[in-house]
């Protein structure tokens, strides 16, 4: 069975993960999860991420972040959904917690985060907020 919204689905795997304690949590894989992994992993809310062949499949495990025995990543929400496109201008990127928190966004030169796209004079497609 195909999945409608795989970034939804690695967004609440990261999520439920976090609720249990777990310490890493592994998901089919893509570019485009690499891509926001990558980032997540640039700005502190995780550990470190892998790309795994599982014979024909590829695996993405991400090790999860704690600080003082709370999850590093409180909030984590998807914008942009498959029936409802989110596109943001570059004076219009939302700033997520007054710059505490960040929204990372598909633009024309890759995924990056609000503060990087505003610098590059850059809008694009917001995919989720991190807090």
């Amino acid at each position: 069975m195909s999945m409608t919204d795989p970034i939804s689905d690695m967004l609440v795997r990261i999520r439920n993960a976090q609720l249990v304690g777990h310490t890493e949590v592994s998901m089919p894989a893509s570019r485009l999860k690499a891509s926001i992994a990558e980032v997540l992993k640039a700005e502190g809310y995780i550990e470190d991420f892998a790309l795994r062949d599982q014979g024909k499949k590829r695996e993405l495990r991400i090790g999860l972040k704690y600080y003082a025995g709370k999850p590093v990543i409180e909030r984590l929400e998807r914008v942009s959904k498959p029936g409802l496109r989110v596109y943001k201008g570059r004076n219009d990127i939302p700033r997520v917690m007054n710059g505490l928190g960040v929204a990372i966004l598909s633009t024309s030169r890759g995924v990056m985060t609000d503060r990087k796209a505003r610098a590059d004079g850059i809008g694009g497609e917001v995919l989720c907020i991190v807090a």
